[in-house]
């Protein structure tokens, strides 16, 4: 059926009927398992072969009679889902066509007739999750021990949270919402930059759960109506995990966002972070100055830390003395002098830059501009002869330069001082696996601004989904890079105070900028990401750049 619909090529069936020997696999598996089919169009063939009607659950919601009348225990146990009444019978939604059998038992325990539709399974799981929960706090320690938990002994509180942090590390989560509502607690994770639901617990179970984050966070557990941060460190399958905390009191609770950082992981280099040849020499030239200032701006989570983190491993030899001031310390790399603000006893970053400078060191890292007193510091030390890098939270390259005018520094300071500027944004990475190469619009290419000519004749790429991305047809990240080269113009410009606009215009047209879209289209057609990405990233720069 799959290949009379065009969906699958007999190459590709006979590829999976082999794959599927070698791995003793059912063969629906084994064509999830290579990308050649999803999950929801095998769903939707296994029905029509079976004569049932598919259902896609993540669309519509249930109304909570309709899921009042099959018991929670029961529609967990048997994996089904009651959908709606029609025609005075109960329409319930299973994974596997041999779970009609369920019917006669439902007509026999609910006194009414029962028909069976047919959904994907992991679009099922999520519906359960969202019409039951994950259960009580009985079945919660029944699962957690079914699955082998090490602390037997221990509450079924604790077993969730362990739980939790093995499924984010599991699915490569960056961070874990738990987010109280009206009528469950919604607990979500976000993957490659993107938020995904993952589960929702009962209500009662809110308050054991904060306070059990709130215990390994050392954080007040009686205080509910103001924000709390704390850290957490965790040691998971062989892992060293450092859990930055936040807890924000909401309308229905307090909702907590947890950072999560794996110390066991490898430094990234520039050239996987998404350098090619042209933009990693610019870079290694203006990291490779004596003195100067080097900025890296882009909202949170943006992977500035990560870019100069690398900058500084191709900088780190046994003849240059480097201190970092960071908040907090992320990775300790041997040969640097690592130092942790620490506000509580006044241990701010412009301090340590203070006492850093006594030091001698060749090369300086504050972790973020935040004030004016860490930015004249930290301009001071590069008019003197140190190499300077930090972070700013703006939107693009140059207006950096504006910005540090703004938190007070005089503009002949930041003429003087700065040497190039890099503006940067994540944007998902095509999966390899299952990338569906197509030729694009001329829209989309004027879009992109690629001129026709490179265009031509070639291919780019979208998402498709498989087993490996999880149906998303992305995994992992790539950096865009905005890059701004400070030249005497510029420098001129910044020390008369000129707008943002005008630095920009000469930077565009001198060729000392290159914009985010620019890297953006040259990642497309390296089919390394899909135009979408690339437009969610920089629609903001693009709208800055013409308002009309």
């Amino acid at each position: 059926m799959l290949v009379s619909a065009g969906v699958l090529t007999e190459p590709q069936l006979r590829e999976a009927l082999a794959y599927q020997r070698n791995g003793s696999l059912a063969l629906p598996e084994a064509l999830m398992k290579l990308g050649l089919v999803d999950e929801t169009t095998l769903a939707r063939t296994q029905a029509k072969a079976e004569g049932l009607p598919f259902v896609d659950l993540d669309k519509g919601k249930i109304a909570p009679e309709i899921l009042a009348r099959v018991p929670a225990e029961l529609a967990r146990e048997q994996g089904l889902v009651p959908l709606m009444e029609k025609g005075g019978k109960l329409v319930v939604a299973v994974d596997d066509p041999l779970k009609r059998i369920l019917a006669d038992q439902l007509r026999f325990m609910l006194g009414v007739e029962v028909v069976c539709v047919l959904a994907a399974p992991s679009a099922l799981k999520r519906a359960l999750t969202r019409a039951y929960g994950a259960g009580d706090e009985a079945l919660l320690a029944k699962t957690l021990k079914a699955e082998g938990s090490e602390e037997e002994g221990d509450a079924p509180i604790v077993r969730l949270v362990t739980r939790t942090f093995h499924q984010a590390l599991e699915a490569r989560a960056s961070d874990i919402h738990i987010e109280p509502g009206r009528a469950a607690v919604r607990v979500r994770f976000r993957v490659d930059g993107m938020l995904r639901d993952i589960a929702e617990h009962p209500l009662h179970l809110h308050a054991p759960l904060i306070s059990r984050l709130k215990i390994l966070a050392s954080m007040d557990i009686a205080e509910r109506r103001k924000p709390q941060d704390g850290r957490i460190g965790l040691e998971i399958d062989g892992r060293s995990i450092d859990v930055r905390c936040s807890i924000l009191p909401a309308s229905h609770g307090e909702a907590i966002v947890m950072r999560l950082l794996d110390r066991s992981r490898s430094l990234i280099s520039l050239r996987e972070l998404g350098f090619d040849d042209e933009d990693y020499k610019w870079f290694r030239r203006a990291i490779k100055r004596p003195n100067g200032i080097v900025l890296v701006t882009g909202p949170t989570g943006s992977g500035k830390t990560t870019t100069l983190y690398a900058a500084l491993s191709e900088l780190n030899r046994p003849d240059v003395k480097i201190i970092t001031a960071e908040d907090p310390v992320e990775y300790h790399i041997k040969g640097l002098n690592q130092v942790q603000v620490n506000t509580k006893i006044g241990l701010t970053f412009a301090r340590i830059l203070k006492a850093m400078l006594r030091a001698a060191p060749n090369i300086i890292l504050v972790g973020e501009i935040r004030d004016v007193e860490t930015a004249e510091i930290a301009i001071q030390a590069a008019l003197t002869g140190h190499l300077v890098f930090s972070t700013l939270h703006t939107n693009d390259a140059a207006g950096a330069l504006t910005r540090l005018m703004d938190i007070g520094v005089k503009p002949f300071l930041v003429s003087a001082s700065v040497q190039a500027v890099i503006a940067q944004r994540l944007v998902r990475r095509l999966c390899p696996e299952c990338a569906q190469g197509y030729t694009p619009s001329a829209g989309e290419i004027e879009t992109l601004g690629i001129a026709p000519n490179l265009a031509a004749g070639r291919q780019f790429k979208r998402p498709r989904g498989c087993r490996t991305c999880e149906g998303t047809g992305y995994r992992g990240r790539i950096a865009l890079f905005e890059m701004l080269e400070m030249d005497p113009a510029i420098r001129d410009l910044t020390f008369r105070g000129e707008s943002l606009d005008a630095i920009r215009k000469h930077a565009t047209s001198s060729g000392n900028l290159r914009s985010l879209l620019a890297d953006g289209a040259r990642k497309v057609l390296r089919g390394d990401t899909s135009t979408t990405e690339v437009m969610r990233v920089v629609r903001l720069a693009t709208h800055l750049e013409d308002p009309s």
